[in-house]
């Protein structure tokens, strides 16, 4: 199974970033965990990107905030899908991070998911690499049935309180 490299831009975003881990864990797909800088590391995060695919990586997750310019930065190193999740700020509540990270010169793309959307990160790596992986598929499926049991679950008692 290919692994997902999950990438923050600052060790601070390691609380957001943990829910993609986490979520990537739960499924069984391998992930890496790294902090490289756009602006600080650029040449390490650049070396990452390029050789990742070599390492074994199917897609890759990219947090960062404020310029939020990481996930552009590895994506033009790589053909590896790239999911950027733009994070929080104190500025501007990550709404620089999600336009940062949203706003791609064409050509270069990258899949951009919530302000702090870490497990929605992990799912879409994970439905990426399932399009080559019935079990992984299978798994998706199941979170999907569970997930739509407690929505159904919460209606009734909603209901129930409500019409009594």
């Amino acid at each position: 199974m290919k692994k997902v490299a999950v990438i923050m831009g600052s060790a601070s975003d390691l609380p957001v970033v943990r829910k993609a881990a986490d979520t990537l864990g739960e499924f069984g797909v391998p992930c890496e965990v790294h902090v490289y800088s756009a602006h600080r590391t650029p040449a390490q995060a650049a070396q990452f990107a390029r050789d990742a695919r070599a390492n074994g990586f199917g897609a890759i997750i990219a947090a960062a905030g404020m310029a939020a310019h990481l996930a552009g930065a590895l994506a033009a190193q790589t053909t590896l899908p790239v999911i950027g999740i733009p994070m929080k700020s104190n500025a501007l509540d990550g709404v620089d991070a999600l336009l940062s990270t949203v706003q791609m010169p064409s050509g270069i793309p990258v899949a951009t998911v919530a302000i702090d959307g870490a497990v929605n990160a992990a799912l879409l790596a994970i439905q990426i690499l399932a399009v080559e992986d019935a079990a992984l598929a299978a798994k998706l499926d199941e979170k999907r049935r569970k997930d739509a049991e407690k929505v159904l679950k919460a209606s009734a008692e909603v209901e129930a309180e409500l019409h009594s």
